[in-house]
């Protein structure tokens, strides 16, 4: 069995609701959910909606999940973008913009892998940098050290929190 971390959430339409249609639909299509965060509201990260012209943005709810699967890391990716798409994402082609969304799934590690494909990077490239991921994931495996960085993900929160 492969353990993948997880990091779902959204700022659009019902946002609970939409939280607990993915993790059912993980359950479903990708695998165990073996450990779940409480629910984190926070404030969009980045040149926010810049592109898109968004002038008033929803704040994020994001929950991270450990689950445990029998699937690759791609069919995790691949399973994790349908479900986002089943829940009313639509992602434009090519655009790496920040924008509001019902839902998003970031695969932030797949066991102690590192993966670096056109369609994948695992560790997640960012993860370290952003507190609405370092927060919920501390609560559901504080230990884990980041295969390239070498420190555990409370060690990445407490570096970040101090950095600000």
């Amino acid at each position: 069995m492969n353990q993948v971390a997880l990091l779902i959430g959204g700022n659009q339409g019902d946002r609970r609701a939409l939280i607990e249609q993915a993790t059912e639909l993980i359950r479903q299509r990708i695998g165990s959910v073996v450990a779940v965060s409480r629910v984190h509201e926070t404030e969009p990260w980045g040149d926010f909606g810049a592109e898109s012209g968004e002038r008033r943005v929803e704040m994020f709810l994001n929950q991270a999940l450990v689950v445990e699967t029998a699937l690759t890391a791609h069919e995790v990716l691949k399973e994790a973008l349908s479900i986002e798409a089943d829940l009313g994402r639509v992602r434009k082609e090519g655009s790496r913009v920040y924008s509001s969304r019902p839902m998003d799934i970031d695969l932030i590690f797949y066991n102690d892998e590192v993966i670096e494909t056109p369609e994948l990077t695992i560790p997640h490239p960012r993860m370290h940098l952003r507190k609405f991921v370092l927060a919920p994931l501390t609560e559901v495996m504080p230990d884990y050290r980041h295969p390239l960085l070498g420190k555990s993900v409370k060690e990445l929160l407490t570096q970040i929190e101090k950095e600000k």
